[in-house]
């Protein structure tokens, strides 16, 4: 019997990838599709549609569908997702200055209560009467709450009663930080927590524009989405924990690079529109994060590959410092929309507008430079604070340049919250736009690009000249940047795997001189003692040249451009679940963890009880989160040091994995 096909869908910034796959043959047909952000499932049937279409086969024949997305990961680093309300139980004020916590709240509100545990799981009397008397504010004014509970890990009590007041009071999405993680590490927990409750409308936006597009075509396949940690789970469980799909896009590149190399040993780059994710292959598997994802400043307790995540990417902001005698180039990390994809949809009002500020005597402030909304539901413009609201009017239904728009310095601070809100685009000039007038890049509007960079060249620098002398001199100035800017990226997460953090490429003169190549009586030499894996649909373009300058080889596979999607469909899902024990009294022993807290008399049986406990409840997870069989490893961290002679049990950790190929539909 033929073995059914795997479709896997890859949503990113810019575009949306579609494979067609089936094991033993490999990758049938590839599509892409410029991602739709006002409706997502407008990008995914145009990605599927074509691979589809490409084929010759039909949507019955999929068994199986598997998303990965950088949409969660993307929304982190530019710094968006919902307003959320933090509860925080046994916790004080005190708290939000550790583990990062107070920096990733900002603005959004946050409510003290009474309560929470101890260390073994007894409780602190709750009092839920401050949180009631704010619902009333709270529920028109965020999209979404987390609660975190002092020792919650051990018991949860207080954050199940609390979630179960909110969703009485309120129709708003609640996440409990013990459904995220079982380690200890309060501040961090509900950092982690926070962050889920903020990504909730994202993910879930997704997962239904991708569900409601496959019923649209009748494809009743599973649907999975890949972990931050390469593994699978069911749509329906990420959507209660969007967070773990942080670092999804790029755990599926790194599954699909091995997949597509064969390279046991490797240093793998995934060059998107947004960001630059770095990771190490060891043993043909990817390192883990033992402390946990860091994903736009913030770490967080979600276990992932050990992957460093950088605002650099082909869309990156290309900033231009003109005040010193020559003018300096950065790139990122926001994202924008380059002028050149811009036109695509908007090529007569953008180009007009260009063309008028190329006629105009003086270098206008924002030349270049527009704001046009996402088009995301109109439900997610509510709370705005009236200034937002008054320029969110203003921006309509089309772009408009920012030189028209913004009148007071003030309105530029309003303008960044709209952006960060996910309610509106800037665009301007990027290296896509660079690309595109030197001819690397033929997809979008290339007049748009060159007379982005027509606008650019009238600056002057320090000493009067202009920045470049052509637009092609200024796209190679920009493309080279990224090329310096990867090469940092790099070389950055791989001395960071070396322990060697306290360099840093971008500021250090050694590593300047080295990736200069500059010549010199002592002579700096850097280079990596593994492949370079360049994927991402640009990396044919960039990755030779940063290979170059980190004295690499480079491995840039035939399928570089659908990596992410073929990962997506290779993966296994893998659930982990931990059960603790520890010992208020002697011979007393408390199991807690996937349950109910247990109190035993005997050390033995407390063991049993936990390995029985982890086990079953990984099996369970397992299965819920999609797997047909699942095979278990079990394995212990016992703390038990001698005291007196004897051995004293302090706390036993048994976790549990399982593992398993996700059920595939036969028609």
């Amino acid at each position: 019997m033929t073995s059914p096909i795997l479709l896997g869908i890859d949503t990113g910034g810019t575009y949306t990838d579609a494979v067609l796959f089936r094991e033993g043959e490999g990758v049938i047909a590839k599509a892409k599709s410029l991602t739709t952000r006002h409706d997502l499932a407008d990008g995914i049937a145009g990605a599927v549609d074509a691979v589809l279409l490409k084929s010759g086969h039909s949507a019955s024949e999929i068994g199986l569908v598997s998303l990965s997305t950088t949409l969660a990961t993307n929304a982190l680093v530019e710094g968006q997702g919902g307003r959320a309300a933090l509860v925080m139980i046994g916790f004080g004020p005190e708290d939000l200055t550790r583990g990062g916590l107070a920096e990733a709240l900002g603005n959004d509100p946050v409510i003290f209560l009474p309560g929470g545990h101890d260390v073994h799981g007894n409780e602190t009397p709750l009092d839920v009467s401050e949180l009631e008397s704010a619902m009333s504010g709270l529920g028109t004014s965020v999209s979404s709450f987390a609660v975190a509970g002092y020792f919650a890990v051990r018991n949860p009590a207080h954050e199940i009663r609390v979630r179960d007041r909110i969703r009485d009071l309120s129709h708003l999405p609640v996440t409990c930080s013990h459904e995220l993680t079982s380690k200890l590490g309060g501040p961090r927990r509900a950092l982690t927590t926070l962050l889920n409750a903020r990504l909730v409308s994202i993910v879930d936006r997704l997962i239904g524009s991708c569900e409601d597009f496959l019923a649209s075509r009748g494809i009743s396949a599973p649907m999975m989405v890949v972990r931050g940690d390469g593994a699978l789970i069911s749509a329906a469980e990420a959507r209660l924990r969007p967070i773990e799909t942080i670092l999804s896009g790029p755990s599926a590149s790194l599954v699909g690079a091995r997949f597509l190399t064969g390279l046991d040993q490797a240093v793998v780059s995934d060059i998107g529109g947004t960001t630059t994710d770095v990771a190490v292959l060891d043993a043909g598997r990817p390192r883990l994060a033992e402390e946990g994802a860091v994903v736009g400043g913030h770490r967080t307790m979600v276990e992932a590959v050990a992957l460093r995540t950088y605002g650099l990417g082909g869309d990156s902001e290309v900033h231009i410092d003109d005040r010193g005698l020559d003018a300096r180039f950065t790139l990122g990390p926001r994202r924008l929309l380059p002028l050149s994809l811009l036109a695509v949809r908007h090529g007569e009002l953008v180009i007009s507008v260009i063309e008028r500020q190329l006629r105009a005597t003086h270098v206008g402030r924002h030349d270049g430079r527009f704001a046009v909304r996402t088009g995301v539901p109109g439900m997610a413009a509510q709370g705005l604070a009236t200034p937002e609201q008054a320029l969110y009017a203003r921006i309509g239904g089309g772009p408009i340049s920012l030189n028209d728009l913004l009148a007071t310095n003030s309105q530029k601070a309003v303008l960044d919250r709209l952006v960060a809100r996910g309610l509106v685009h800037l665009s301007g000039l990027t290296p896509s736009d660079a690309l595109h007038v030197l001819g690397r890049q033929n997809q979008w509007n290339g007049r748009a690009a060159r007379m982005g960079l027509e606008l650019a060249i009238r600056r002057k620098d320090g000493s009067g000249r202009e920045i470049a002398g052509s637009p092609e001199e200024l796209a190679e100035k920009i493309v080279g940047r990224l090329t310096r800017q990867s090469s940092e990226a790099v070389l950055a997460a791989c001395l960071a795997e070396d322990g060697a953090e306290a360099i840093d490429p971008a500021v250090s003169l050694a590593v300047d001189r080295a990736l200069k190549k500059s010549p010199g009586i002592a002579r700096f030499l850097v280079s990596l003692d593994r492949p370079l894996i360049g994927l991402g649909a640009s990396a044919p373009v960039y990755y030779p040249a940063v290979a170059d300058m980190l004295g690499a080889e480079a491995v840039i596979p035939a399928d570089a451009d659908v990596a992410n999607a073929i990962g997506a469909v290779v993966g296994q899902i893998r659930a982990v679940v931990s059960v603790v024990v520890t010992s208020p009294e002697e011979d007393r022993f408390i199991v807690s963890g996937s349950g109910e807290r247990l109190l035993l008399v005997g050390q033995a049986s407390a063991l049993a009880a936990a390995r029985e406990r982890a086990v079953s409840a990984a099996l369970a997870q397992a299965k819920t989160e999609g797997a047909d069989e699942a095979a278990v490893t079990l394995s212990e961290d016992v703390d038990a040091p001698e005291i007196e002679g004897s051995r004293r049990l302090i706390e036993a950790r048994i976790t549990a994995i399982a593992t398993g190929r996700p059920r595939i539909a036969i028609g």
